[in-house]
């Protein structure tokens, strides 16, 4: 290969038939990363808005409503709904803020801990298959590729310093 190729093969992957089976190998991955999950949330009558919540709160102990809105990006109303319903039948507990009262800091219940570990189990299994399978370069690149479609201030979250623990440090816990 000449220098004078090596650029142009370097954009390949940048034609309009490559982005859409990116696009496409996205939504069939979602498909069945969240298969099983919904099987599970369907025998007790819950869905996907619930599993965002249940992992998001497990993920983050003592998140609050309003970081958890952030987080989600839907309507308090939205939320209200679904949290109401995992407060009610024992998933999610909420106490006050301890210098707020009027905040309501979000946590797993026993309950919860145990569905969130379900939930999450097959999915880790998933994902850590296909990083076996792709490689630690191939995963470095799957890292970034996520990280691109993600907005810059979620980005920037995820990769700060201690990024699993970037919305525990902001609530000064």
């Amino acid at each position: 290969m000449s220098a004078d190729t090596a650029p142009a093969l370097k954009h390949l992957f940048l034609r309009d038939e490559d982005l859409r089976l990116g696009i496409e190998l996205l939504f069939y991955a979602y498909r069945d990363f969240t298969g099983e999950p919904d099987r599970i949330l369907a025998k007790l009558g819950f869905g996907r808005a619930h599993h965002r919540v249940i992992y998001f709160v497990g993920r983050h102990p003592e998140i609050t409503v309003g970081e958890l809105l952030t987080i989600l990006r839907i309507t308090k109303q939205s939320l209200s709904r679904v949290l109401s319903e995992l407060l009610r039948k024992g998933y999610v507990a909420a106490t006050p803020g301890t210098t707020d009262r009027r905040q309501r800091r979000l946590s797993l219940t026993p309950t919860g801990v145990a569905l969130e570990r379900e939930l999450t189990e097959n999915q880790r299994n998933r994902v850590a298959a296909a990083y076996r399978a792709a490689g630690a370069a191939a995963v470095d690149g799957f890292k970034r590729v996520m990280l691109g479609l993600v907005n810059e201030t979620d980005r920037a979250t995820l990769i700060g310093p201690a990024a699993g623990q970037g919305r525990a440090r902001s609530r000064g816990a």
